[in-house]
């Protein structure tokens, strides 16, 4: 695995990128506050801020011409999103919505991203390999949704969790996967309905492949 590009989902990003740790930024950024269901930018709107999550969750996706909702992630605090303004992206190409009251947004603009990302050159390095690895990530979740059958999405999906938030039990050899996903949100998140995911989940551990507990999954040696 290379670390330099789990970095940023490995760890709280917010401690690194928020200007309030950093002296001369200190006075000029900003926290928004929202609610549940509110959105923090739409399809189409101008791309000119780079948002961190200091608490609460946040869901980004799409609508389909057809209008159905496509969910491509579900943030929690510490992580990074709207980043593709750094690479130019004029207009959003998806839209960001508060799914928890009391979530809090450090907003940082664009211009003052790209100061911060002139003086600190491995920190640019960090971000720009922390973007290409989420269009990777972002491209293999489509790719399931599209060509997959929901249990093989929920295997990968699990397969990906154990990669981000897992470690191996020294004892039993298996996989524990401490994650901070609700059964609706991981439903959500692999294009299925709770109650097929509950069906799935059923069926994985009755094949003893997986114990499934709140917040946290082992995956069978």
């Amino acid at each position: 695995m290379n670390n330099a590009i789990w970095f940023f989902d490995n760890i709280d990003v917010f401690q690194i990128l928020c200007p309030h740790s950093y002296k001369n930024f200190a006075d000029n950024h900003v926290f928004n506050n929202f609610n549940k269901g509110d959105f923090i930018y739409f399809e189409e709107d101008s791309a000119n801020k780079i948002y961190l999550i200091s608490s609460g969750k946040v869901k980004i996706g799409y609508n389909t011409e057809s209008g159905d909702e496509v969910i491509t992630s579900i943030l929690s605090k510490g992580q990074i999103f709207g980043e593709k303004a750094i690479l130019g992206e004029d207009k959003r190409e998806e839209f960001a919505q508060a799914i928890e009251n009391g979530t809090s947004i450090c907003v940082i603009s664009l211009e003052m991203m790209y100061e911060m990302l002139r003086q600190n050159n491995d920190f640019s390095l960090k971000i720009y390999k922390f973007i290409g690895y989420r269009f990777k990530k972002l491209e293999r979740r489509l790719q399931l949704l599209l060509f997959k059958d929901s249990k093989t999405r929920l295997l990968e999906f699990i397969k990906d969790l154990g990669d981000e938030y897992g470690y191996d039990n020294i004892v039993s050899g298996d996989r524990v996967i401490r994650h901070p996903y609700t059964q609706k949100e991981i439903a959500t998140l692999i294009g299925t309905s709770r109650p097929t995911l509950n069906i799935l989940l059923n069926e994985l551990q009755k094949d003893n492949i997986l114990i499934f507990q709140r917040k946290e999954i082992i995956l069978k040696k």
